[in-house]
């Protein structure tokens, strides 16, 4: 077992961190309003590049009531360095602190129990290439094996970060849920987005019978993921956010 510890030292958050609070803060509230939250149990983290801790919401919370002001910031051994909790989410922090750990690319990581992502990921063939949404994983998609709740960073969050890999950005957890990262928060908010649409996707399609799907050919998968890539000029996922920002209404006031 890791040497968790909920201990407090209120450090001061700086602009940049101020504006990376502000952003994790609407995505929770954007999933909250597409259903995708699982009361308290599932989490969405953010960190400034190469710093060695990351902001997540207090365990208690469900999505929809969290604003920037109520996030917190943990180190990669689980102290908290800005905010306080009365419920200590050890599970997240061995998910979040791992895979920072192991990956300097990512710097938000974002996981769900949505009944859609659960259910493919109780599937034995796993996401089928099956969609425009699905062929965004195309070969780029891990899996981790079910191993209970993640309490153990030495054994399950090295496992996790291993089945993750050191290029993927998406996984699913099986008989679990679904995991997506990102160089931002955009990024891991995109390929989440698509994610749950693909598997939405799977499980409609596969009410019509295996024997009836069509699935392109493999090189047809692979050149539309590379298309769909460098379709997404810029920051990817950026663009769809900034959309969905200017037609929501958060509970607290946002930086414009």
């Amino acid at each position: 077992m890791s040497s968790l510890s909920p201990a407090i030292y209120n450090l001061k958050a700086t602009p940049a961190a101020e504006r990376l609070k502000e952003t994790l803060a609407r995505c929770y509230y954007l999933l909250a309003k597409r259903g995708m939250d699982d009361r308290t149990y599932t989490h969405l983290s953010a960190r400034l590049p190469n710093e060695e801790a990351y902001y997540i919401y207090p365990l208690g919370l469900l999505f929809s009531e969290v604003a920037p002001d109520k996030l917190i910031k943990v180190d990669f051994n689980g102290n908290i360095l800005e905010g306080d909790e009365t419920v200590f989410n050890e599970t997240g922090y061995v998910i979040h602190s791992s895979v920072y750990k192991a990956r300097p690319d990512i710097n938000a990581i974002f996981h769900l129990h949505t009944t859609a992502g659960v259910a493919v990921s109780s599937m034995k063939q796993g996401l089928l290439p099956l969609s425009q949404f699905a062929f965004h994983f195309y070969n780029r998609l891990s899996y981790h094996r079910y191993d209970a709740l993640n309490l153990d960073t030495e054994k399950q969050g090295l496992k996790l970060t291993k089945d993750l890999g050191p290029c993927n950005k998406a996984m699913m957890l099986e008989n679990h849920g679904t995991m997506t990262c990102g160089q931002t928060q955009e990024e891991a908010l995109f390929y989440m987005l698509f994610l749950e649409e693909a598997c939405k996707v799977q499980i409609a399609a596969l009410s019509a019978g295996v024997e009836n799907l069509s699935f392109p050919p493999k090189t047809v998968c692979e050149q539309a993921c590379k298309d769909m890539t460098t379709f997404e000029q810029g920051e990817i996922g950026k663009r769809d956010f900034e959309a969905e920002c200017r037609v929501t209404h958060f509970p607290w006031t946002a930086s414009p």
